[in-house]
């Protein structure tokens, strides 16, 4: 009997134990759901900053590179003139020479 009460006693503190840690835990949850991380976002502020100033400035060199190549295209002549002459001047002498033939 005195064996089965001892049994008894040890399983009533390992109950009570277990109790005990369970309630810890509860606590524990209980405070880490009220804890707040606050992440601290200052550098990557600054990074990010730095980098659209980067793009804003790439993209400020990539209009005006844009704005160059442009007016080239639309100041560049495809032909030099003196071909250009010689080709109308050629057409009209042609077309006088057929004339002249078939009459």
């Amino acid at each position: 009997m005195k064996k089965l009460e001892e049994q008894m006693t040890l399983m009533v503190n390992e109950i009570n134990d277990f109790r005990n840690g369970v309630e810890q835990l509860e606590k524990i949850k209980d405070q880490l759901k009220a804890t707040k991380i606050k992440m601290d976002l200052t550098d990557y502020k600054t990074t990010i900053e730095i980098h659209k100033q980067q793009m804003t400035s790439c993209l400020k060199s990539i209009k005006s590179f844009e704005n160059r190549f442009e007016n080239t295209i639309m100041q560049a002549k495809i032909y030099p003139n003196w071909a250009v002459v010689m080709f109308v001047v050629s057409v009209i002498g042609n077309l006088v020479l057929v004339l002249y033939l078939f009459m």
